[in-house]
């Protein structure tokens, strides 16, 4: 029996997926010339254009090379003066102007002048500029100040805080900035 040909109508889904694959290619082939264009018009194509700006960025750093050493003789100048660079003549020197700078205090005061031992002092005080500054408490003793178990931290430029002895007598207390290491007023509490 003679073979007959096929003319496609038997095999619908190879046909469809030979006229996809037509389709992808052209469609692939299209987009690629489209962004080959795209690439020259806009210079991204590493031509020229992207050459001369890779060398605008680059950095060019020359090859070491030793110096002349200076030809005249070096000058050491008294303190206090300048040589000019044009006329090579020294002058004093202008002396900077100082701007007083408003002092720091640690403004200290004890809420009792007298209390019995172990009874409760209330130290206080203002501290301008010292805002979250840790305070040691300080008592004297023996002819020198000590640290008292105590601290204090500084919250809105004011700090508060309180003490408990049973040494009998005047007390002298301060405080003193942890960082940098500035004292207060001194207070004087007797106790007894």
């Amino acid at each position: 029996m003679p073979r007959q040909v096929d003319d496609g109508e038997g095999r619908p889904v190879l046909t469809g997926l030979l006229a996809l694959v037509g389709v992808a290619v052209a469609v692939g082939l299209i987009l690629g010339v489209v962004a080959l264009v795209g690439t020259k018009v806009l210079g991204l194509d590493g031509g020229a254009g992207a050459s001369q700006a890779a060398a605008e960025h680059s950095m060019y750093l020359p090859k070491p090379s030793k110096t002349q050493a200076p030809s005249g003789p070096l000058i050491t100048l008294a303190p206090g003066q300048t040589q000019s660079p044009s006329s090579g003549s020294s002058q004093p020197a202008q002396k900077p102007t100082k701007k007083k700078t408003p002092k720091t205090q640690i403004s200290l005061s004890a809420g009792e002048t007298s209390v019995g031992p172990m009874q409760q002092i209330d130290l206080t005080g203002v501290y301008p500029g010292g805002e979250g500054a840790i305070l040691q408490v300080q008592r004297f003793t023996s002819g020198a100040w000590t640290d008292f178990p105590v601290t204090a931290s500084v919250s809105n430029q004011t700090f508060s805080t309180y003490v408990q002895t049973s040494q009998a007598g005047v007390n002298r207390f301060r405080v003193v900035d942890t960082d940098t290491k500035l004292e207060s007023n001194e207070v004087k509490v007797t106790v007894g």
